[in-house]
C-alpha cells in the first residue's frame, strides 16, 4: 500500500493519527447505513415479489377472461363497450426519508367513487366474462400502484446500497491503510531521528569526558 507523501514530524503524525480516528468513525457509521439500507432493500423486494406474483396470477385470469369475451360476443358489441372508461383516477406522488435516501410514494385515488366498479355500459349484450375482466382490472389497480412503488423504491435503495459500499470500501482498503503505514512510517522515522540524537549527545559527551581528562593531565 502506497504512503502518503508528507514531511515526518510530530505535527504531521498528529495530524494523521487524527484523520486515521475520524475516517475509522466514519468507516463504522456508512457500514452501519450500509446494513440498514441491506435490510430496508431486502424488505422491499420481498414485498414486492409477493405482490408481483399475486398480480401476474390476477392478470393471466384477466387475460383468459378477455380471450373468453372475445369468442362469446359480437367485435363491435365489445369494441363499443369498453369504448368509454368506467372511471378516472389520478396518482399523487409523495416522498418519504429511508436513511437519507429519498423514495417516492405513489396513492390512487378515484375521482368518482359512484362509478360502478369501473363498468361503463350496459348488461344487456355482453357477457359475463367481460364484466369480470373489466372489474379484475379495476381492483388491481391499487396493487399496481403499489407495485411501481415498491420497485422505484428499491431501485433508488440499490443505487444507494452501491454508493455506500464503494465509500466503505475506500476507506477500508485505501485510506485507512494509507494513514496507518504513513503513520507507522513516521513513527519510525522519528524513533530514528531521536536515536541518532541520542547517540550524537553521547559521543559529544565522551568527547567533552576526553577533552577534560586530557587537560587535568598536563
Amino acid at each position: 500500500m502506497a504512503e502518503i507523501r508528507v514531511n515526518p514530524t510530530r505535527m504531521e503524525l498528529k495530524k494523521l493519527k487524527n484523520k486515521l480516528n475520524t475516517a475509522r468513525r466514519g468507516h463504522k457509521l456508512l457500514k452501519n447505513k450500509c446494513d440498514e439500507l441491506m435490510k430496508q432493500f431486502l424488505d422491499v423486494v420481498r414485498e414486492s415479489k409477493t405482490l408481483r406474483s399475486r398480480l401476474e396470477d390476477d392478470l393471466a385470469g384477466v387475460v383468459e377472461e378477455f380471450g373468453y369475451a372475445a369468442a362469446e360476443t359480437d367485435p363491435r358489441v365489445m369494441t363499443e363497450a369498453l369504448l368509454l372508461p368506467g372511471f378516472e383516477g389520478e396518482v399523487t406522488t409523495e416522498t418519504k426519508n429511508v436513511m437519507s435516501v429519498i423514495v417516492p410514494v405513489f396513492r390512487h385515488k378515484d375521482t368518482d367513487p359512484s362509478a360502478r366498479g369501473g363498468v361503463s355500459y350496459g348488461f344487456a349484450f355482453t357477457t359475463r366474462s367481460i364484466d369480470a375482466a373489466v372489474r379484475e382490472i379495476c381492483s388491481s389497480t391499487e396493487d399496481l400502484v403499489r407495485l411501481a412503488t415498491l420497485e422505484k423504491q428499491a431501485q433508488l435503495l440499490c443505487s444507494e446500497i452501491e454508493r455506500t459500499r464503494r465509500r466503505v470500501n475506500a476507506l477500508e482498503y485505501i485510506l485507512i491503510p494509507q494513514y496507518t503505514e504513513t503513520i507507522k512510517a513516521i513513527s519510525m522515522k522519528l524513533d530514528e531521528n531521536e536515536r541518532s540524537n541520542l547517540t550524537r549527545l553521547m559521543k559529544v559527551k565522551d568527547m567533552m569526558i576526553e577533552g577534560n581528562r586530557a587537560g587535568e593531565q598536563k
